[in-house]
């Protein structure tokens, strides 16, 4: 007579059917690049990945700062605050990392490191609902801009945590399905959201602080699923204090090429990111600050990534060289063709600027997912968690020195900006093309 099935063993049957339904036509090297004890292990911690990033990215959607947070602090008279949402969020997000690493490799298990900057990011979002509820004004914009720091701070510490436990938990050839497939569901599920704002159905405020509130759920959630991975003691040697860490960390930047040549490129294709914002403000006046205006917004941006994360994921885990490549001519044609548009006056077509940042949201996808896989790729296990800070770090840099994109945008106009825009993403192409094939 069999044995009757326990919980434990009907969930990894469900992890076990999963990982293979969206690792189909793999090689066999179903174990490279990790400890060989995870490797029996690596169908439920694929599935543990998917899960837990599918609720934090849904979650990272639902609080957006260029679309619902800025159209919360507009509506609700804090609209001078606006301006500084991006910036705290990316750069807060970014610049700790170099110092945050150390600490994170002081911990045999970096695993519980994601899941506390997952709680603290469901607080915060539970914070900002709270706040959208009962404050307006310079209240509320000070305590969003209050909430959104420690929100991107504890992101700093998922963020230089994430790919050194998934460089120890899932094989090389799997990284880029796995956070493609969670990029995918969480769009899906964003679409929904989206599509309940654009149907006006709803009272404006309420449904965007449900979102808040749907957030924090979600990113609580993450936490608890996340901190079941099964993962391996790593190194925890170079746990030094933030100057000790920052003066070893900088050497990389002279001897490895290839983090120069990856640094370039993600520095070059920050264009992507920061480009929405100029695009829309070349209809600004028809925008306005309509709560279904809100709602084609995210749908255009979550079905750009519903139709593109899985794929690009894939492509990843065979050339994220070739994924870079793709999304920096994707992103220089999207935005060549805006300016283009812009200077012929065909933006009066109401379906060509949602078109035009559809295509450069699928761009700037295969950015996200390419840089992510490239990464954990070409570091070792021992330097994954320092790469990522560095790299996160300089990068912060340059996203606080992009504010002086505003001001050639007050002077010159936002074409000149976009113009910018679009010759940073060819120009990615060229350090694209001189790295390496981490895959190989």
């Amino acid at each position: 007579m069999s044995e009757p099935k326990t919980a434990e063993t009907l969930t990894g049957n469900a992890a076990k059917a999963a990982y293979d339904l969206l690792t189909a036509e793999d090689d066999g090297r179903v174990c490279r690049d990790i400890p060989e004890p995870l490797c029996d292990e690596q169908p439920r911690n694929f599935s543990t990945h998917v899960l837990s990033l599918s609720l934090s990215k849904t979650a990272d959607a639902l609080i957006n700062p260029k679309l619902i947070l800025s159209w919360i602090l507009t509506t609700l008279g804090a609209s001078q605050f606006v301006g500084l949402l991006v910036p705290i969020r990316e750069a807060g997000a970014l610049l700790p990392q170099l110092f945050i690493a150390g600490r994170v490799r002081s911990l045999p298990l970096r695993k519980y490191a994601w899941a506390l900057g997952s709680f603290l990011q469901g607080l915060c979002a539970v914070g900002m609902a709270v706040a959208a509820l009962t404050l307006e004004g310079a209240t509320l914009g000070w305590m969003i801009i209050s909430l959104l720091t420690l929100l991107a701070l504890s992101r700093s510490i998922c963020s230089v945590s994430y790919k050194d436990v998934l460089g120890k938990t899932v094989g090389k050839t799997r990284r880029g399905t796995a956070t493609g497939s969670a990029a995918t569901v969480a769009a899906a599920m964003t679409i929904a959201y989206a599509a309940l704002i654009a149907s006006g159905l709803f009272d404006k405020i309420n449904i965007v602080i449900i979102g808040l509130c749907l957030a924090a759920l979600f990113w609580l959630a993450a936490a608890l699923v996340f901190s079941t991975l099964k993962e391996t003691e790593g190194a925890t040697e170079g746990g030094a204090n933030p100057v000790t860490v920052a003066r070893e960390n900088l050497r990389y930047l002279i001897d490895d090429r290839e983090l120069r040549l990856f640094i370039i490129t993600r520095s070059l294709l920050v264009s992507t990111a920061l480009a929405p914002p100029f695009m829309l403000a070349l209809k600004a006046e028809s925008m306005q600050e309509s709560i279904t205006g809100l709602g084609w917004l995210l749908l255009a941006s979550s079905v750009a990534s519903l139709l593109s994360s899985y794929v690009w994921g894939r492509l990843s885990d065979r050339s994220s060289r070739k994924v870079l490549l793709l999304a920096g001519l994707g992103g220089g044609v999207s935005l060549t063709l805006t300016v283009i548009a812009s200077q012929g006056n065909w933006l009066s077509l109401p379906w060509l600027l949602p078109f035009l940042l559809f295509s450069l949201m699928i761009a700037y996808g295969g950015v996200r997912l390419g840089r992510s896989v490239h990464l954990v790729d070409i570091a070792d296990q021992d330097k994954r968690a320092i790469y990522t800070a560095l790299s996160n770090t300089i990068i912060g840099i340059i996203l606080m020195l992009t504010s002086l994109f505003s001001i050639i945008a007050s002077l010159y106009g936002e074409v000149v900006v976009l113009a910018v825009f679009a010759l940073m993403s060819f120009a990615s192409m060229a350090s694209a093309y001189l790295m390496r094939e981490a895959q190989a």
